[in-house]
Formats: C-alpha cells, structure tokens, sequence
C-alpha cells in the first residue's frame, strides 16, 4: 500500500457500518419482527401514542428506535434474545452480505488492519456476526440487562449513528493505543455523514461497487 501513512508506519483502523455497507438491507426491523412477530411489535408500538406521535412529528428515528426497541426487548430473557440473535446473524452471514464490502473487510485483515463495525444495528445479532466476520470489536446500539437477566426495553446510551459513531470509535480507539492509527470508514447513508467526515480515507459505498483491493495497494 503506497500513501505517507505507510511510510510512516502508522497502525490502520477500518470502521465499517452494517446496514446498507455490509449487507444489502436494513437488519433491523426484520430482526425485531422475529422477536415480537409483526402484529404484536406494531400494537406494543401503538399503545404509546403520544411518543409514537412525538417521534413522527419531529422525523426522530433515534426515538421511533428506542420505542421499538422497549416493544420488542422489554421482559424478554437474554438467553433466548441470544440464541435468536446467533440464529439471525448466520442467515444475514449466509444471505444478506454485499458481494463487495466484505472483500474489502478481508482485504483490511490479510493486511494486518484492525477491523470494527461501528453500526446503529442491535448487538444481540451484530456480536455473534462480528464472531463470523472475524472482526475485532463490534460498537454498536445495545439493549439494557436487569437485574434479574431479563432486558429492560431500554437502550444503552444513545442510539449508534451519526456523531454517536464517532464518538465511541475514538473512544475505542484512543482504549486500543491506536489515537493516531489512519482511519478507514464505510458507510452508505447521512447516519455515516459524521464517520466518513472523520476518516483518512472515507468510502461511500451505497452507490459503487468497491474492488476487493483499493487503487495504491501494493
């Protein structure tokens, strides 16, 4: 690989959002319709009409996430919410994967890079799916566990898109040792914009098909 990074030897980061980079659609809703069944996520959705109606005035997809998020997760037992995430991570592995981004993924790997999804989808699949895709560390939106191990319908922190994917990133990357790594990033909507902006070498792949090994690399 050609470019004053290399020949400073600094350490590459290749952040990868899912949704539309990785896979050829939204992960998701369907993942949340396995849990709940459709009928049941959309009458736990509606029975909070003035959030419902909040969200939708202000267009606030970080609040419609997190009303569907407490229809779907809340009293529901890891242990099954688990084992659906692991069966759900190996169809989307098996069927939903982009042709290329995941050849540029190994591509970042056989040169030593290290690899992390930075994505707003939800870790009860994408950390078994990360395992798959032998990356090094999964950001991502996370449900809240109780106490008695049952998941409370709340959301860990913030919803995982925009500046949220910068900011736990860098975090990330600033824990790893790796503050002055050359930072890689795919994306492929305005939930990217922020990411991609903050990257070395940004790639926007909704409307290309990238080569399994970038123009430079030697």
């Amino acid at each position: 690989m050609s470019g004053p990074e290399y020949r400073q030897g600094r350490p590459v980061v290749a952040a990868f959002d899912v949704d539309g980079t990785l896979t050829t659609r939204d992960c998701v809703v369907p993942f949340l319709q396995r849990m709940s069944g459709r009928a049941r996520l959309v009458s736990r959705i509606a029975a909070r009409p003035l959030a419902l109606t909040g969200a939708a005035i202000r267009r606030d997809r970080d609040r419609f996430k997190a009303l569907a998020m407490r229809a779907a997760f809340a009293g529901r037992a890891t242990a099954a919410v688990e084992a659906l995430g692991a069966t759900f991570a190996e169809h989307v592995h098996g069927s939903w994967l982009r042709p290329d981004t995941p050849r540029r993924l190994a591509w970042h790997q056989s040169e030593g890079h290290r690899i992390v999804l930075v994505s707003a989808s939800l870790g009860a699949y994408l950390h078994p799916l990360g395992e798959l895709l032998g990356v090094d560390d999964v950001l991502c939106t996370e449900a809240v566990v109780g106490d008695d191990g049952r998941y409370t319908g709340a959301m860990v922190g913030a919803n995982c898109r925009g500046p949220e994917k910068v900011r736990r990133l860098r975090a990330w990357m600033a824990a790893e040792g790796l503050d002055d790594a050359t930072l890689w990033a795919y994306g492929d909507s305005a939930g990217d914009r922020e990411l991609l902006a903050s990257a070395d070498q940004p790639f926007l792949v909704k409307d290309i098909v990238l080569t399994p090994t970038p123009a430079g690399a030697s």
